[in-house]
């Protein structure tokens, strides 16, 4: 019989584990012959359990308050003792990965300043991910209004739809601003210190901030993160007014809605905002330089995703070419886009359109960050680090107490991903290592429907397969299948996952379909936990809910090994 869990928590507290089981923390029961080493949570480190005794159900049972103060009711705490420091940490950069970082400093105690120059939340909150999402929310809304085939199969009868450019533009600026204001104030409610200016590292552990051509003044810290974030990436010979040739930021104000605008690039971003213009009227165009739309995603999934997003809608595409030369609109003429063979670098055509999205992808934002002062030279803009986060520099070593986090180190140019970063390199500074899976980090594009996706994708878990000797299988399930898509008559999309079926482990996973976004998070934890398939076969799923659908997806696999997920003994890729 398996061992059962029960855990009793009384208030939402924080409960933390500790390397004994003294009575002054919260407690772990176990009874009978199951021993915590046999437990198979990854999530648990054995150290957690050293001076506890063998037992067979964990009750975790929270005791009254103890003399352990946590950060939210002690506030930033003190800078370390004897060392002369301001603070135990300064990070440059709040944007989502530097307000994580020093959220969990202060849980951790640490004495926290975070420096900005521009306004918290950075790309991300302003400029990125949260104000697009309150423009395909409308976008989402619009597509079905306007699908009169879809809304006649629910017995509805709607009159044509319409929008308020200038209100769908406010919606998205009053989601950024709310988010902001939370970040803002989560902050404060710690005792985070936040210094306005522009932040840049003078010295081993010193920090200097202020406006540009103003007053500065020099902090020091025991540890210092740069998380300085990223900016658009605009090539060369393309010519940025703002208002007839933009980048995204530009774009999520949402000033205009051309009639037609070609967009360079069909990752993400081009992706994206190809959804919110062509929801609101818009013709789109895509510039693509390789020879394929969205090369950055798995290429079976990419395939029915341009039938579904693409094909169908008010969009053609240019791909293998590159656009040379872009000339904003101006005295009544067109914006004019020059295209070439990306291969032969022969003209190809030249476009005349409304507008011009480039959504080329993004750049470090590292300039100005002195960091010459600790002899750090940057490669294409992004700052070298280890996997630890640990800054290198010109000579290939690390320099002592300097981390660089998000995109800036160009590891993963995803909030979520600077934010685990941040967080991964506090456990450190606080005398824990920790190394965090990248592999095991989602991505997703909120299109409509959506694409989500984390590991490897075919192409890449068939490389490193032959590489490293041994078989890969794919799975696959349909959400025609699953019921609730069907209930909201949104069947189309797949889900589908590579994995070794000698032994279980999940390599990748890629989903299509409606809430893609948020189906992802239950493989990216099974590779984060080092869970196999042979164990999450076994969960249980509502029904009827999309959840199945990943359920299906684990249970048609098919694994011929016997081994099972990792447990305390023998490691796994999440450190605690």
């Amino acid at each position: 019989m398996q061992s059962s869990i029960s855990l009793s928590l009384s208030s939402p507290s924080p409960i933390t584990s500790r390397s004994n089981c003294a009575a002054d923390s919260p407690q772990l029961f176990f009874t009978n012959t199951t021993t915590p080493n046999q437990l198979r949570f990854c999530g648990l480190r054995r150290e957690s359990f050293s001076g506890c005794k063998s037992y067979n159900a964990i009750r975790f049972k929270q005791l009254p308050p103890t003399k352990q103060l946590f950060a939210s009711l002690s506030g930033n705490g003190t800078p370390s003792k004897g060392r002369g420091f301001d603070y135990d940490l300064v990070i440059i950069g709040a944007g989502v990965g530097g307000h994580g970082a020093a959220l969990h400093a202060v849980e951790k105690g640490l004495k926290t300043a975070i420096i900005e120059g521009d306004v918290v939340g950075g790309t991300c909150v302003n400029r990125g991910c949260v104000p697009s999402k309150a423009l395909l929310a409308v976008s989402g809304r619009m597509r079905e209004l306007q699908n009169e085939h879809h809304m006649k199969s629910f017995g509805l009868q709607v009159a044509a739809a319409g929008y308020d450019r200038q209100g769908v533009a406010d919606h998205a600026q009053s989601l950024a601003t709310k988010i902001r204001n939370n970040l803002t104030n989560s902050m404060k409610a710690l005792g985070v210190d936040i210094l306005t200016g522009f932040g840049a590292v003078v010295g081993p552990q010193k920090v200097k901030y202020g406006k540009v051509g103003g007053t500065e003044t020099v902090i020091t810290a025991k540890d210092i993160i740069i998380a300085t974030g990223s900016v658009p990436f605009v090539p060369k010979g393309v010519e940025v007014d703002g208002k007839t040739v933009i980048t995204s930021d530009h774009a999520l104000k949402l000033e205009t809605v051309p009639e037609w605008i070609v967009i360079v690039g069909s990752g993400y971003i081009g992706l994206e905002f190809s959804d919110v213009y062509t929801a609101l009227g818009s013709e789109v165009t895509f510039v693509e330089a390789l020879d394929q739309l969205m090369p950055d995603f798995d290429p079976e999934i990419g395939k029915l995703a341009q039938r579904v997003l693409i094909n169908p809608r008010k969009i053609d595409f240019h791909t293998g070419v590159y656009a040379t030369k872009i000339t904003p609109a101006k005295d009544g003429k067109p914006v004019t886009i020059e295209l070439i063979d990306a291969k032969t670098k022969e003209p190809k055509d030249t476009l005349e359109v409304d507008a011009a999205l480039i959504a080329t992808g993004r750049a470090p934002f590292t300039e100005g960050l002195g960091l010459e002062s600790v002899n750090v030279q940057t490669q294409r803009g992004f700052i070298p680090v280890d996997e630890r986060m640990r800054v290198s520099d010109s000579k290939g070593e690390l320099v002592p107490h300097l981390y660089c986090i998000g995109d800036a180190n160009g590891k993963m140019m995803l909030a979520h991903a600077a934010s685990a970063q941040g967080i991964s390199v506090v456990e450190q500074v606080s005398g824990k290592d920790h190394v965090l899976n990248h592999l095991s980090i989602p991505a997703a594009c909120f299109t409509h429907p959506e694409i989500s996706m984390v590991g490897l994708t075919e192409p890449q878990a068939r490389e490193k397969a032959e590489k490293e000797g041994f078989e890969i299988s794919i799975a696959k399930t349909s959400f025609k299948a699953n019921t609730k898509a069907l209930a909201e008559n949104e069947g189309e999309g797949i889900a589908k996952m590579i994995y070794r079926p000698d032994n279980g482990e999940i390599l990748g996973v890629h989903i299509f379909g409606m809430h893609a976004a948020d189906l992802i998070h239950e493989a990216s934890n099974a590779i984060a936990l080092g869970t196999r398939i042979q164990d999450i076969k076994y969960a249980v799923h509502a029904h009827p809910t999309l959840s199945e659908v990943i359920d299906e997806l684990f249970k048609s696999a098919k694994v011929v090994g016997r081994v099972s997920s990792a447990t305390p003994e023998s490691g796994c890729s999440l450190r605690f």
